[in-house]
């Protein structure tokens, strides 16, 4: 559905992105076509735009929220590799002002189902090993010690102490500092590589109508250089689908078969490997914990909060599983009895 003018009037961003496409008469863009394409957990917004049988994405980026540098690199690296990005066009860093190709308009999260899985994963797996061996060291900031520890502070600060409002006793608190330990310990000792961050099916769009190869990918501005896990962890233990655990191991598996012979530099052990995926997914669920309770009580975004039992209960199953984590098993069990309490607004 197209934004009425009265719409318009009052959104003096959009006023300024129709009239930048205005200036750009070599897409033949029309700007009465000019609708919602989706949005995200950040400040940024996508339209749509038509020219002819044509479309376009025109990212909104508000300077002073969100830079659209990051964006333009990372799309340019990850290119490079193969990989289905969307095309820069056209950009106006000073209003924060992107043109793109339009990758369509289903998720991986729309059209995914017990059929397709394996095919979309496996699509999915391996445009995650084509960009991860282009990676080169110095070329995105390091996701290093200090950020993943900030990541999984969110998770006491939001998600525990905002969220659920419990209170840590000092003993708590001492035995979730070692646990952040052990994990940054593993996360830091694994092979680096670029980390999209969130290669997950709400960023992976299906490519049927297209002639590019699965999955379209998006909202890597984030990216980093870290640990060979983690965008493993976010595309098989996702926060929006879930899947029988012996079906990700399958595809952990293949991934791992697939990365050794490509020379990635993968453990060449498979349980340590696992391991490796295991504890990388762990930091990675209590820091989407500490986020999604962000987002709720800070920014007003509720719709996360339907996500957060699937994200505990990947946490909670992992944590059970290795004695090294079991203070964490505990504690999380805790708060799965304090959860009961807290009445969420949806």
């Amino acid at each position: 559905m197209s934004i009425t003018a009265e719409n318009i009037t009052l959104d003096s961003r959009l006023v300024s992105l129709i009239q930048w496409l205005e200036t750009l008469p070599e897409f033949s863009l029309d700007p009465k076509t000019v609708r919602p394409a989706s949005s995200d957990a950040s400040f940024r917004r996508y339209f749509r735009v038509d020219s002819g049988k044509d479309s376009f994405i025109v990212m909104d980026a508000p300077p002073e929220k969100e830079k659209i540098e990051p964006f333009v690199k990372v799309a340019t690296l990850f290119g490079k590799s193969g990989v289905s990005v969307p095309e820069i066009l056209a950009k106006n860093p000073e209003k924060g002002f992107l043109l793109l190709s339009d990758l369509g308009a289903f998720t991986y999260l729309d059209r995914l189902d017990d059929e397709n899985a394996g095919s979309l994963y496996m699509d999915a797996i391996n445009a995650l090993i084509r960009f991860q061996s282009f990676s080169q060291p110095h070329v995105l900031p390091e996701y290093d010690r200090v950020t993943l520890l900030g990541e999984l502070n969110l998770f006491p600060e939001w998600y525990v102490t905002k969220h659920l409002r419990f209170s840590l006793t000092p003993e708590r608190k001492t035995e979730l500092e070692k646990t952040f330990n052990t994990l940054l310990a593993n996360n830091l000792s694994q092979p680096q590589v670029y980390v999209h961050r969130d290669y997950h099916s709400r960023n992976l769009m299906h490519m049927a109508e297209t002639s590019r190869p699965n999955p379209g990918i998006l909202d890597f501005q984030d990216a980093l250089y870290g640990p060979i896990t983690y965008d493993l962890v976010s595309l098989l233990k996702d926060a929006y689908i879930e899947w029988e655990e012996e079906r990700v191991l399958d595809w952990v598996i293949r991934y791992w078969e697939k990365a050794k012979k490509t020379g990635m530099p993968v453990n060449p052990d498979i349980d340590l490997f696992y391991k490796d995926f295991e504890f990388m997914g762990v930091q990675r669920h209590l820091k989407v914990l500490g986020i999604f309770a962000r987002l709720y009580h800070r920014d007003g975004k509720d719709a996360y909060l339907k996500d957060m039992p699937l994200v505990m209960k990947y946490a909670s199953k992992t944590a059970h599983r290795y004695a090294e984590l079991a203070p964490l098993a505990r504690l999380l069990d805790e708060l799965q009895d304090k959860k009961q309490d807290v009445a969420y607004s949806f």
